[in-house]
């Protein structure tokens, strides 16, 4: 018996030609309509395929979105970094001016509703796989609600209310058009509703997934607390006690910091016990992180030109630690000129080091110190000076400054803020941080630039989520724009 059409929405085999890092499998093709000839066929027809299939929505972390577009997102729109290199795009970004035809809104739109697909694919069919042990299949489901949750809290924090898509389209025919056009064309589900989701499917990976891997690829319990942590702080209004209790749940699961801060960067401690989730590469060509090449190089300007005022401010705290395992400065003579910085000084980020040819270079997207200070805004939000003011030090004490002087609520909000800032400069975390807090309008309205003099940018509350991308809006009528565009 012959039914119609299945369409996997599993991996682009042009661009994920490798998963060696993560599960040893290559993902099956991406999209691809095929008859089914057999009545009760299976999108995963054993636990080969399913692997097969968890593999490719990991590779999914060494797409363009996440190699270029998560950097630039949290730190190009910051006052950390510059757009730098010549992408007009990019410069929309930088001077907040982002308009519905952006090519980067569009690409990461698509890239994060594509592995959103990828993800229910695995999710939805695990449990119907034959010769896959119960216990498997349940982390199976777990790892890709994670993946899934992951994405949801990239879009819900460019878009807002965003469309939230759990199932997948297996079967296209007329008599099934008017059930799968919703869909294939859903409206945008509110804020509430995403997160409502995005907690869920957190949850689920804490109650499933494993407590630890063979590298921080992949998810663990450790990981899904941490993003907890970081979703219950990111919700309007955050709920500090759940903070809390994520970030506890993180700390007491066998993480500690690195002695020495530039050994998170000097390429000798991948998959540190500091680091939570990194995404790994090897350096071959089906394996490498050409996003590296992107922020150091002197054969043309690189994007994310560090700031003249990030650099203002590591000065003013005196933090010669982290300021040179952030940034590099280099001569750049007949090269290039830029309107922030002389050619003989010109600045670029330092924490990605392995940056020509296909690189071996990691990514660390969660670490500890991130939640340490995370739990220490918890604390001080729920009037434990004495506590936050213990783990701001203990991140202080690593790279040889003396202990906050902060002596109130209102103080120590503003000390974890610039810990954070110069503790996890161009790790992609900036511009959340600023609009979670609500000091991304007052903080970006006056960045200074070189010697002091204001870049003028004119931030408004609208300007603070992305514009549905306009290739979105001509295919799918249901969804509307935000406002201000």
């Amino acid at each position: 018996m012959k039914k119609t059409l299945f369409i996997l929405l599993i991996f682009i085999a042009a661009a994920l030609q490798s998963c060696e890092k993560f599960l040893d499998l290559r993902p099956v093709s991406q999209s691809i309509a095929i008859e089914n000839l057999v009545a009760d066929s299976l999108i995963y027809k054993n636990a080969s395929e399913l692997e097969a299939a968890l593999a490719g929505v990991y590779d999914d972390f060494r797409n363009e979105y996440f190699e270029l577009d998560y950097f630039v997102n949290g730190d190009a729109q910051s006052d950390d970094s510059y757009a730098g290199a010549d992408n007009p795009a990019n410069f929309q970004l930088d001077e907040y001016a982002i308009d519905a035809t952006n090519t980067n809104v569009s690409r990461d739109w698509e890239y994060l509703y594509g592995t959103i697909g990828k993800a229910n694919s695995v999710f939805n069919n695990t449990d119907a796989t034959p010769g896959v042990e119960a216990a498997r299949k349940e982390q199976i489901m777990a790892e890709a609600a994670w993946i899934r949750a992951f994405m949801y809290f990239q879009a819900v924090q460019l878009w807002g209310d965003v469309p939230l898509q759990l199932t997948e389209v297996t079967t296209i025919s007329a008599e099934l058009l008017p059930e799968i056009y919703p869909q294939l064309f859903p409206a945008r589900a509110s804020v509430a509703d995403v997160y409502a989701q995005i907690i869920s499917d957190f949850e689920r990976a804490v109650a499933y997934a494993p407590a630890s891997a063979s590298h921080k690829g992949y998810v663990t319990k450790g990981a899904a607390n941490a993003m907890l942590a970081k979703v219950y702080a990111t919700i309007q209004p955050p709920q500090w006690d759940k903070v809390n209790q994520y970030c506890d749940a993180v700390i007491a699961g066998g993480y500690s910091l690195l002695p020495e801060y530039d050994m998170l960067w000097n390429n000798e401690n991948e998959n540190s016990a500091e680091a939570i989730f990194e995404i790994n590469y090897e350096g071959t060509p089906q394996s490498g992180n050409w996003g590296a090449s992107m922020f150091r190089g002197l054969d043309w300007k690189k994007f994310n030109t560090p700031s003249n005022d990030l650099v203002a401010a590591f000065d003013a705290e005196g933090d010669l630690i982290r300021k040179e395992a952030s940034i590099i400065f280099l001569d750049v003579s007949g090269k290039w000129s830029d309107p922030y910085w002389p050619q003989i000084t010109f600045p670029f980020i330092n924490k990605y080091r392995i940056f020509t040819g296909n690189s071996a270079q990691n990514y660390i997207f969660l670490r500890l110190a991130d939640i340490m200070l995370l739990k220490a805004e918890a604390l001080n939000e729920n009037g434990d000076l004495a506590g936050a003011a213990a783990l701001v030090n203990q991140i202080r004490s690593r790279v040889n400054l003396p202990n906050t002087t902060a002596s109130d609520k209102a103080s120590m909000k503003l000390a974890i803020e610039k810990e954070r800032r110069l503790e996890l400069a161009f790790e992609g975390h900036r511009w959340y941080d600023l609009k979670r807090t609500g000091r991304a309008l007052e903080v970006l309205n006056n960045v200074k630039g070189p010697n002091g003099s204001s870049l003028g940018y004119v931030v408004t509350e609208s300007k603070l989520l992305w514009p549905i991308p306009q290739a979105e809006m001509d295919k799918n009528t249901k969804l509307t724009q935000n406002e201000g565009y």
